[in-house]
């Protein structure tokens, strides 16, 4: 059973990767519209889609399946996972960051530049780099 864990996990992560690269690529094109333009309002919507319909779920089951997985393996105690465990926490932080940033453009208020947003693009990256390492290589 563990195993199928596992698997709901990594596709729930797909998805929710998927997302945190796209949304913060949307708000590079964003900041590009003129606010209140019909290209604007595009971009809302999409935001708002892709945050509510694929990036909200994907993270919730991400978390119920990894931290399932965890319980089912005994990894608590296991210095990858905890390291994981905190990575985890800042990929969530940092789509919390988006869904503010989100918020933002849907008021059309948006304070940022848009190489603000290209160099918020590689922190996902970066984190799930990270993450990978630790689950296969488990380095500690």
């Amino acid at each position: 059973m563990g195993e199928w864990f596992v698997v709901i996990h990594v596709l729930a992560i797909i998805s929710w990767m998927a997302g945190l690269l796209y949304l913060p690529r949307l708000f590079v094109y964003h900041c590009r519209a003129e606010p209140g333009s019909e290209t604007s309002e595009l971009f809302k919507i999409m935001e708002r889609r892709l945050l509510w319909a694929i990036m909200y779920p994907a993270m919730i089951v991400s978390w119920v399946f990894g931290l399932a997985t965890a319980w089912v393996f005994d990894y608590w105690g296991d210095g990858w996972f905890l390291a994981k465990l905190a990575l985890a926490a800042a990929l969530t932080a940092n789509h919390m960051l988006m869904a503010k940033w989100r918020i933002e453009f849907a008021e059309d208020r948006n304070p940022r530049p848009e190489r603000f947003y290209r160099i918020a693009n590689e922190i996902p990256t970066f984190l799930m780099i990270g993450m990978v390492i630790l689950v296969i290589v488990k380095p500690f």
